[in-house]
């Protein structure tokens, strides 16, 4: 399975073609619609949520609900293009109309993509690199991840997603899974302990007073995955790699672990390796889960833990240093539309993220072009656990 989207930040809409799903899964635009709500929810979000609905049209490779194993294509709609046609149309323009353009960036962002992807396509407007570089294409990944979710629902395999800390603070209390699961969306920064949550929106008020932003950390939970998804053959098999990458790759994302993460470094290997225990019910388990659901780039049974490390937005309503492209002279960098705190937002984009490599993953490990073809197999596997 594979996906590619395309569209601009300010363009007249996102396009996402889905490549690879089996046929017969069935397809409720109503769930992707209401994940796609969430992506847009959270303290500390900007206007621009306030403008666009996000709402997606399946256009392609769905009949009557139920996929036809063809590519799916969607499509979401941006309200804001009416204001911004003039500057983000695809006709041609004269040479008088360029030389009035407005919102013409020529001072790059610190921490954007604006100067180096300037640099390496030879664009003199840094408009041209902002739009696509633009956290905006995560509406994108969001409704793909949608699918996947529910493809992976309907194996009977549940995914969800939280924020461990915001800003240095943190929400430190032991969770079991169904905790986290019940107190996911429980209030507006994602966090299960409520005076935590508290302490974190006053965190987000200040930093957007001073004109700043502030970062986080998010865990992904993938529970009742499968036995031996991934693979220990080669390195770009093993799932932990594909979900790394996969993570690394959302807008502002600097850094993934999984179960306990970076404290393994700190730890004997007695206090981080995961005991194996068996019973004649759910077969082979671990009796704890340092791990994060992970042995040998593969999937051991247990709930997969991933935690993602989002820095702080970098356009700031107090900017930094910049240089203008055009003078060369040192200005204060160009002011977009911005959040002073996106990691609730972030949390959703990395659970859709992570979805889409548990689905790719299942997909290739066993026959996929029917759904009921693949939820034979996936049963079977689990079964295998027990038996083995």
């Amino acid at each position: 399975m594979r996906f590619l989207t395309a569209g601009e930040s300010h363009g007249p809409q996102l396009t996402v073609i889905i490549e690879g799903l089996p046929a017969n899964m069935k397809i409720d635009i109503n769930q992707i619609n209401k994940e796609m709500f969430k992506r847009q929810g959270g303290y500390g979000r900007g206007r621009r949520m306030q403008i666009e609905k996000d709402n997606v049209e399946i256009v392609s490779g769905v009949r009557h609900g139920y996929t036809l194993g063809s590519p799916v294509t969607v499509i979401i709609k941006n309200d804001d293009f009416t204001h911004w046609r003039n500057i983000m149309g695809a006709e041609p323009i004269t040479e008088e109309q360029q030389e009035n353009m407005k919102r013409v960036i020529t001072k790059p962002r610190p921490g954007h993509a604006d100067l180096v992807g300037g640099i390496k396509y030879n664009h003199q407007d840094l408009r041209n690199v902002l739009e696509r570089s633009s956290a905006r294409e995560t509406a994108a990944r969001v409704a793909v991840g949608a699918i996947c979710k529910s493809l992976l629902s309907q194996l009977d395999i549940d995914l969800f997603s939280r924020v461990v800390e915001i800003g240095g603070i943190k929400d430190e209390g032991e969770y079991d899974i169904d905790t986290i699961k019940r107190y996911e969306d429980a209030n507006d920064v994602r966090v299960i302990d409520d005076e935590v949550a508290q302490a974190i929106r006053n965190k987000i008020d200040q930093a957007k007073e001073d004109g700043d932003s502030i970062g986080g950390v998010v865990q992904v939970i993938v529970d009742n995955m499968p036995v031996g998804i991934g693979s220990y053959v080669h390195y770009d098999r093993k799932l932990d790699g594909r979900i790394a990458q996969s993570v690394v790759g959302i807008n502002a994302f600097k850094g993934v672990s999984f179960g306990v993460g970076f404290k393994a470094g700190s730890r004997l290997g007695s206090q981080v390796q995961d005991p194996i225990l068996y019973n004649e019910t759910k077969g082979y388990y671990r009796e704890s889960n340092h791990l994060g659901g992970l042995e040998g780039g593969m999937s051991n049974g247990m709930p997969i833990i991933v935690n993602g490390v989002m820095k702080p937005i970098p356009t700031l309503y107090k900017p930094l240093a910049s240089v203008d492209i055009q003078t060369k002279t040192p200005f204060k960098a160009t002011i977009e539309r911005s959040d002073s705190c996106a990691v609730p937002a972030a949390s959703i984009v990395c659970e859709h993220a992570v979805a889409f490599e548990i689905a790719k993953a299942l997909l290739e490990e066993f026959e996929s072009n029917d759904f009921d073809t693949l939820k034979t197999q996936v049963d079977a596997r689990r079964q295998r656990n027990i038996t083995f």
